[in-house]
This record gives C-alpha cells, structure tokens and sequence, in this order.
C-alpha cells in the first residue's frame, strides 16, 4: 500500500510529491546530483551570527536567538562557524547554485546585520552579480534593547546569474510581523513574507535550507515547482508534512 503521507516511504531521506521533490542531507552533498537547472535560488541558511566569541557561538540555538532560551522548536544546525568561515562555506554552496541556475535566474539569500558584509562577498565570489539588498522590516514584533534600537530589521541579498530576463517588478521593502501565517521553526520566516518574494521568481525554485519548508509552501501555492534539502531530520520530516498537505 502507498504511504500517502510520505510517498516514497523506500527511502525516507528523499521524498516526491506531485510538484515537490525533497532532500534530507547537506546540501553540499545533494545539490550537485540534483537533476536540471532552476529559475531561483530562495534560501534562508543558519547565520552563525548569535555571538561574537567561541564561546557563545557554541551555544544552542535557543540560547543564542530566543529571549527566554526555551522553545518549542528543536535546535537547528550548522550555526557554529565564525566569520571567515562562513564566508568560506557560503561561497562553496553558492558556486554549486550558480552551476545549477538557468541563465538569468535569481539568487535570494538572507541574512542579519553581522553577515550582511561576508554575503554578498559570497555572492560575488561564486559568479553571481551582485544586485542589491533587500529588507524585512519586522515591526513592532521584534526584539528591543533597553538604552538602544529594535531589531527590526533582517535583509536578504539578491543577485542573478548574468542578466536579468524576468518582467515583473518588486519591492525592496517588505512589512510583515515575524509570526504572519504560523510559527514552525525557531527562527523561520513568515510565509506572507516568502510569498512575496517567491512571486518575483521564476517557475522552477530551489531552496538548500528549507527547514520548515515555508518557501516551498509559499511555491507550490503559486503553482510552481520546489526542490528543498534540509539537514536537521525534525524540520525535514515538519517539511514533507507541510508540503503534502500545500499541494
């Protein structure tokens, strides 16, 4: 009998839905085995960013980017290197996008305030023409610091391969409360914001580190293809189950 919730129940760390095609691995591993070229590349990685010390770089994801240190959500990986690194890690994933971009497809990256420099350095470093920076402005659901500013803000760096051949024109601006449309990550984005950004792109979309799979929801609600990879095990199975319940 067909697993109606997992598909392809043979092998659990690869699953096919109708338009949907899911990769539970790193993505260094998995990208270069992918099948075809994608129209974007939307992505939201670990930032290594929740400490300025070994130390605290070391510490649990809760501890590092919730106010309270508990959560819900399990911790999320990958999110102990230092700047250069990082740096040196992003340009390696990113080179094996760019290889997998269709001409003219976009590269959507996020990132806080501390990596901003060292990303869009990656973007470049990997072939990519660097285009700009986008915003998320969080409003008032962010976090404040006592004799200081709000984090209000996160950004995502945009560029593409070679020139730009889509039609549409988007904003570089994007209000939307961080909990909009449900919380299934400890620092996942909201999906009214994914929607957005995946309606500037192309039909055919990948993400290397869907987590909770929003921007393949955000996808697959327009109509268009997704191939996620995720490493964690928990947020990949939360992925395939989101994802099988969009389509």
């Amino acid at each position: 009998m067909k697993n109606e919730k997992h598909p392809i129940f043979n092998n659990p760390n690869h699953i096919q839905l109708a338009a949907a095609d899911l990769h539970r691995g790193d993505c260094l591993a998995v990208i270069p085995g992918l099948p075809g070229q994608f129209d974007a590349i939307v992505t939201d990685p670990p930032y290594s960013s929740g400490g300025q010390s070994k130390g605290n770089r070391a510490r649990s994801t809760g501890q590092k980017y919730l106010n309270s240190g508990t959560s819900l959500y399990p911790d999320f990986m990958g999110d102990t290197k230092d700047q250069r690194s990082y740096l040196h890690w992003s340009a390696l994933w990113m080179a094996l996008c760019y290889d997998k971009l269709a001409d003219g497809g976009l590269m959507i990256v996020f990132s806080d305030w501390r990596q901003l420099p060292v990303t869009t350095d990656a973007i470049q470093s990997a072939g990519f023409t660097w285009r700009g920076v986008g915003v998320w402005d969080k409003t008032g659901g962010s976090r404040p610091y006592k004799g200081g500013f709000r984090a209000q803000t996160e950004f995502f760096c945009w560029g593409s391969k070679g020139s730009l051949k889509g039609e549409k024109y988007s904003p570089g601006l994007f209000r939307v409360p961080p909990l909009a449309g449900g919380k299934y990550h400890q620092v996942g984005k909201p999906l009214p914001l994914m929607e957005e950004l995946v309606a500037a792109c192309g039909q055919r979309i990948l993400d290397p580190f869907m987590g909770s799979g929003t921007t393949g929801v955000a996808a697959l609600g327009q109509g268009k293809e997704f191939t996620g990879i995720e490493v964690c095990e928990h947020y990949f199975k939360v992925a395939v189950d989101r994802l099988q319940e969009a389509k």
